[in-house]
């Protein structure tokens, strides 16, 4: 079987199924992504650039698709090379989102492809709109039906597609979901173990932490509004007020992942710390930026409660990564959080928007660690659905089997 994977930043979602599929014998794997990466045992890796730029000028409700299709066009002639090669694959595997699958199937018609769908824009019931202090633009309807434009052309001509929760996948148009499984991406569950010994140093405070410390986590990508970040720096001075020993050690960047951008010059970090500065013991709040995962994973090994919030999109992994480390989440009641989290069964369920709410939840985890030893326990045995070896990677890998046989 010969599979092709593309994915702008491979290996992205496909970390472990490509690799998986190298080492099969008879198996022949190819990736094609734009940015460098570490190599792949048994993956040969091509890397391609776009050639030219959105045009000057152009409707801005347009530039989303133009600069889909420069992509697209980019993949389709490094796919274009590797045909003139000989190569032909039994099932591309790719990322619909920037628009790289779009010609796929006119360099191959014979291949299959299963496309990795992981979120659809609306107008209404996901992100956009969501959150009132940043209320959508006017033309937002317009730009979000626009953006989908690619996706669209996407999903048409895929044989098959694959989302890693049943709420993103329920974000599909009702078209495509006859063609839609969900297999999660999984998350190492082996590795990600509770250590009730752990220890962890961090800062150049060489600020020493342990499971008995009352120790408060909250983890981005970057802190911004998108995962929550402006409810949870509210929440933190009454936190802090009531337990006077805890601390809050936040991880994640000052760039912008997702959604508007801060007022230039800004960083969302700043202002919402700066919003509430003048009630926080800063001794006790703990920014340590992006850090090595080994110091993530001890982290949330000696988290006491790990604050996970997020508006109705992609689901992060570091949310299954703590309870797989068996954390005790307090998250936002928002999906896809409410399909993984049961409140008071696994964890416990807050108002995205509600400062208090959240403080509430923290201080009562804190208040009492031994009433929440159940909900970390069901934690771990939750995370254990979504584990890699023994759930998410056969299952990929099954799919990629039926899809390359003509059928998924």
């Amino acid at each position: 079987m010969r599979v092709l994977f593309v994915h702008q930043n491979f290996p992205g979602q496909y970390r472990h199924v490509a690799p998986a599929l190298a080492a099969r014998p008879g198996t022949e794997v190819v990736a094609l992504g734009i940015n460098p990466a570490p190599a792949l045992p048994g993956v040969r890796h091509l890397r391609y650039a776009v050639a030219g730029r959105s045009s000057p000028g152009i409707h801005p409700l347009a530039a989303n698709f133009e600069t889909a299709t420069l992509r697209a066009e980019a993949a389709a002639r490094a796919a274009l090379a590797l045909k003139a090669e000989g190569f032909v694959p039994d099932v591309i595997c790719g990322h619909s989102g920037w628009g790289e699958t779009l010609f796929l199937k006119d360099v191959w018609p014979q291949a299959r492809l299963l496309t990795f769908a992981e979120f659809y824009y609306s107008a209404s019931g996901a992100d956009s709109g969501f959150d009132p202090e940043f209320p959508a633009p006017e033309d937002d309807a317009f730009r979000t039906r626009a953006r989908n434009a690619g996706q669209l052309v996407a999903f048409e001509a895929s044989d098959r597609l694959v989302s890693p929760t049943a709420w993103q996948a329920s974000r599909i148009p009702a078209a495509f979901r006859d063609r839609i499984s969900v297999i999660h991406d999984g998350i190492n569950t082996d590795l990600l173990r509770p250590d009730p010994g752990a220890r962890i140093t961090l800062g150049r405070d060489r600020l020493s932490l342990g499971a008995r410390d009352e120790i408060v986590t909250f983890v981005n990508r970057n802190l911004e509004p998108y995962r929550g970040y402006h409810s949870f720096m509210r929440a933190l001075p009454e936190i802090l007020r009531r337990r006077p020993k805890a601390r809050a050690v936040i991880v994640g960047g000052s760039d912008t992942s997702y959604g508007a951008r801060p007022p230039a010059g800004r960083t969302w970090r700043e202002i919402f710390l700066d919003e509430v500065r003048p009630e926080l013991d800063l001794s006790r709040v703990h920014f340590v930026g992006k850090i090595p995962y080994r110091d993530y994973v001890d982290l949330l090994r000696v988290s006491a409660v790990h604050v996970y919030l997020t508006y109705p999109f992609v689901l992060s992994w570091s949310m299954l990564e703590a309870m797989a480390l068996g954390a005790c989440i307090v998250g936002s009641a928002t999906p896809p959080v409410e399909e993984v989290i049961r409140h008071g069964e696994n964890g416990l369920l807050v108002d995205f928007f509600s400062g208090t709410q959240i403080a509430e939840a923290v201080v009562s985890v804190l208040s009492d660690p031994g009433a929440v030893a159940p909900l970390r326990a069901a934690a771990r045995q939750t995370a254990l659905a979504y584990d890699l070896k023994r759930v998410c990677l056969p299952a990929h890998l099954r799919l990629i089997e039926a899809v390359a046989a003509g059928g998924g």
